[in-house]
């Protein structure tokens, strides 16, 4: 009984890279532009079925198909923040209505491409299981785990260090004043789209690699960010790091100890519970400041 709790403890930590993949570009739209991409899901979904594309129609590995999910999510991203930013009244309610339709546009556009049938990959070498220590796993968890440290590594580094990223904190924490500094808050909300379709393009290969997808995949892939992003607290990247290895550790033991039926609840349950007790999040404002 232990191996298979501490079984699920890893496969849990594994599924949480690739969730806070997905949270972070979601919570630096946020943080940016105050309102939340609820289309973020899908443009993921979208990474991933052009994985399968690649897969398919050229016979490469879904590994291949990154750089074209670059191009192509982080186009969808931009043009999501143009329509967004073609809101004038009563822009933090419209823009959830904008993005929620967006979002079943994507959703009907992948349904009508490639009909709601299941997918996963059929890559032998991404299948293939890898052991570490007492520990098992695919490949591809691995593969990925590793490459969701090293771009959050690397989006913490370019927040705290790079001019556009020190831009994006600006206007983040005050627009009007980050104008009277020079910030151009249009290009940071950009260059903040852009980096979110980055992760999006990166998890989406990363979800195809390892598990199945279908059509209506990407609403709760928004919705696993969303309870994450408020397990973190608004505005930090550890944060965002240990709520999706929370949330895929809670979901890997709900299915190992009890049912796969529950996974989809343990998520809900875990975020009500913090809303309750730490309505800040784990990593809420006062921690910040501080």
């Amino acid at each position: 009984m232990l191996e298979l709790i501490l079984q699920a403890l890893y496969s849990g930590v594994l599924q949480g890279g690739s969730y806070a993949l997905i949270a972070l570009g979601l919570a630096l739209v946020f943080g940016t532009m105050k309102m939340i991409n609820l289309a973020h899901g899908e443009l993921v979904l979208l990474a991933a079925y052009i994985g399968y594309m690649v897969e398919s129609k050229l016979d490469l590995s879904p590994v291949f198909a990154i750089p074209i999910a670059l191009v192509l999510v982080c186009t969808c991203s931009v043009l999501v923040y143009f329509l967004i930013s073609l809101i004038r009244k009563d822009r933090e309610l419209n823009s959830l209505i904008l993005t929620y339709g967006v979002g079943i546009i994507l959703t009907n556009a992948v349904l009508l491409i490639w009909s709601a049938d299941v997918r996963s990959t059929s890559s032998v070498w991404l299948q293939d299981a890898l052991v570490v220590g007492p520990f098992y796993s695919m490949r591809s968890e691995v593969l990925f785990f590793v490459v969701a440290a090293v771009l959050i590594g690397g989006l913490w580094w370019w927040l705290s260090r790079s001019w556009y990223g020190r831009a994006v904190r600006a206007v983040s924490s005050n627009r009007n004043a980050a104008k009277l500094m020079g910030i151009n808050p249009h290009t940071t909300e950009i260059v903040s789209f852009v980096v979110a379709g980055i992760l999006a393009a990166f998890a989406g290969v990363a979800i195809f690699s390892y598990g199945v997808i279908q059509p209506a995949f990407g609403h709760a892939l928004t919705i696993k960010a969303f309870i994450i992003t408020v397990l973190a607290g608004i505005g930090s990247i550890p944060g965002v790091l240990i709520g999706g290895l929370l949330l895929g550790v809670a979901e890997s033991l709900t299915v190992t100890l009890a049912s796969s039926a529950l996974q989809e609840l343990v998520g809900m349950a875990l975020f009500l519970l913090v809303l309750f007790v730490m309505p800040n999040g784990l990593f809420g404002a006062q921690a910040r400041r501080g």
